[in-house]
């Protein structure tokens, strides 16, 4: 009796893709249950103990109809929810809040070009500010996190979030504070 016959079966009982379909689904299930992969742990900081941290933001181009109204609210309020890649990151304090003047580059006949006031009258709904938020973060070698899984760097665009505004804008500045 020969060990694989014509038709491709072992013994003439079970066919060698039947076989080869069971010993795939046999590794599938001793990966899945005794190798697992990676843990999940990876993002998740060692508890160390948080320290304040300063964290400038650059808020360029919102349109707000009543500037002066946010200036007043993020002195009122003082608090705003954060969200980084589109995850909530908790809440912050809002330190200080300083507009930025909307200017144009005006050429001059000596040939110098200076930056003047933009005299465009719908400028005056379109602002630019600075916010220095406050806020507990946990120090790591690859720099501060927030929440035990929100990186925080330069350039990351962030979202905050408040009673009465929704935008986002882009960290410039991140200062630890000892």
């Amino acid at each position: 009796m020969k060990i694989i016959d014509s038709k491709g079966r072992l013994f003439g009982k079970v066919s060698i893709l039947d076989l080869g379909a069971a010993f795939v689904i046999f590794l599938v299930i001793v990966g899945i249950f005794f190798f697992p992969g990676t843990p999940l742990t990876e993002g998740i900081v060692a508890q160390t103990k948080a320290k304040p941290i300063e964290v400038d933001v650059l808020v360029r181009g919102l349109s707000v109809g009543d500037f002066q109204g946010l200036l007043q609210e993020f002195q009122a309020e003082k608090t705003a929810n954060i969200v980084i890649r589109n995850q909530p990151a908790g809440k912050v304090n809002i330190k200080s809040s300083k507009p930025l003047p909307r200017t144009t580059a005006v050429p001059q006949p000596d040939g110098t070009v200076k930056a003047l006031p933009d005299p465009r009258p719908e400028i005056t709904m379109i602002q630019d500010l600075i916010l220095t938020l406050e806020g507990k973060a946990q120090i790591t070698d690859n720099g501060a996190v927030l929440d035990n899984t929100k990186k925080v760097k330069v350039g990351i665009p962030i979202q905050l979030e408040g009673k009465n505004y929704d935008f986002n804008a882009s960290v410039i500045a991140v200062r630890v504070q000892e």
